[in-house]
């Protein structure tokens, strides 16, 4: 059984889940907190191919420390994020820790957000938006899909 270590979103406590879990909802082995739901996830290059094989939808918000609109838009992706809690995963890709992803994603400007749905890409922008064009953006991006 292979396993990945993902860096829980409340407490950073490092879990290791084995990755044909990663679809059920996992819980902290220290704080009991949800692992994949709720809050943003730490993307990584160890954890990233089994967050998206799974069934729900994954929003990646590919950002750097320093880069000023992505630090601007935080708050606003960890909102949604809690806000559609069971509905799809929210993750984040450090470009500068995680240099090799955001190379493989092709990524030239952040922040980037992408969006994935059985592990395709479904669609993907470039810069920071408020809230209300986030939800819909995510809404439009949804429904494409579906058809």
């Amino acid at each position: 059984m292979s396993t990945f270590n993902t860096r829980c979103p409340s407490c950073k406590g490092i879990n290791r889940v084995p990755v044909e879990r990663v679809s059920e909802m996992a819980s902290c082995g220290k704080c009991k907190s949800h692992l994949f739901d709720g809050a943003p996830i730490e993307g990584t290059s160890d954890n990233i191919n089994a967050l998206l094989s799974a069934n729900t939808p994954v929003v990646i918000d590919f950002w750097a420390p320093w880069c000023n609109p992505c630090v601007g838009f935080a708050p606003v992706f960890s909102d949604v994020a809690q806000e559609r809690l069971g509905q799809m995963r929210f993750v984040k890709i450090d470009t500068e820790a995680n240099q090799a992803l955001a190379a493989q994603y092709q990524i030239r400007s952040i922040p980037t957000i992408m969006i994935f749905k059985n592990g395709k890409k479904i669609d993907m922008l470039s810069g920071a938006l408020a809230k209300g064009q986030f939800n819909s953006w995510l809404d439009a991006a949804l429904n494409k899909s579906s058809n």
